[in-house]
């Protein structure tokens, strides 16, 4: 039996520096798209269950694409971001060395918007505002 494809008219997407380690583009992802989950429920879909009843959590209704640019592209995704006004979560490099969530938010704090060391963003909204954003960025390998 033939399934329709779902499409969906947003995006969520991570843009990840390109300099980045394996371990730092792994932990910068579940950290961003956390950001996500917390804020918009309706991302969210329903608690898996196995053939046994096993229950699991649920786990975003659509898929998470993951790009990646140069620290260039990620001042310029940023700043496109802050322009159509598409809420996302973001992770400096600052970040690397803190410890826990207090010492994240204020390393964060510390810094003016146009001088952030980006190396991520997550974001979703309408596919082609995401699109937008990450002109110029390219799929992560």
């Amino acid at each position: 039996m033939d399934e329709e494809q779902i499409r969906f008219g947003t995006k969520i997407a991570v843009l990840l520096r390109d300099d980045l380690a394996t371990w730092q583009r792994l932990n910068v992802t579940a950290f961003l798209v956390s950001g996500l989950a917390a804020t918009q429920p309706e991302l969210m879909g329903l608690p898996y269950e196995d053939a046994d009843g096993t229950p699991y959590l649920p786990m975003f209704r659509q898929p998470v694409l993951v790009f990646e640019g140069s620290k260039e592209q990620m001042a310029l995704s940023h700043g496109r971001a802050l322009g159509r006004e598409i809420a996302h979560s973001v992770f400096t490099a600052d970040l690397f060395t803190t410890g826990n969530d207090r010492d994240n938010r204020a390393a964060v704090k510390a810094v003016r918007q146009g001088e952030l060391d980006l190396v991520g963003i997550a974001l979703h909204g309408p596919k082609n505002a995401v699109d937008k954003v990450l002109k110029g960025a390219r799929m992560h390998p």
